[in-house]
């Protein structure tokens, strides 16, 4: 099973069924990314003290991105978004508010990357009944 740790600020839109994707880098050597109908466990924290398992997902799609971010485009399963809702849309599934706020996350994870290629991983959306409490507990 493969696992992703997030940044504090992403649990409650996991949470709360929203974040239902992440974006990150190619992995090199034996290490892979999740692939279509396996699980993912999904935490905060990982490998450190503080780290809280959120949850658990069914992964349902694996595709090549590309992450435009000075021209707000982006290139994900063969297709582009480019207009503003959809650009929000995206970001919304992402964990931000909109793709302003996302753009704005990544050139200051990122800085001086203006062409972000990765790949795009989308999960089974969290149902309130799957949620885990502070102890892992379901």
């Amino acid at each position: 099973m493969v696992a992703y740790s997030f940044k504090m600020r992403f649990a409650a839109p996991f949470l709360a069924g929203v974040k239902a994707q992440t974006i990150r880098a190619e992995r090199a050597g034996r290490s892979r990314h999740a692939r279509p109908g396996e699980m993912v466990q999904l935490y905060t924290g990982m490998r450190t003290r503080q780290c809280t398992k959120l949850g658990e997902c069914q992964c349902i799609a694996v595709w090549p991105i590309e992450l435009h971010l000075r021209d707000g485009i982006v290139f994900a399963n063969d297709g582009w978004i480019w207009t503003e809702d959809d650009l929000d849309a995206f970001a919304r599934r992402d964990g931000f508010r909109n793709w302003s706020e996302m753009a704005a996350f990544w050139a200051a994870e990122y800085p001086g990357v203006d062409v972000f290629e990765g790949v795009l991983i989308r999960w089974q959306p969290l149902a309130p009944a799957d949620v885990l409490d502070i102890a892992g507990a379901a």
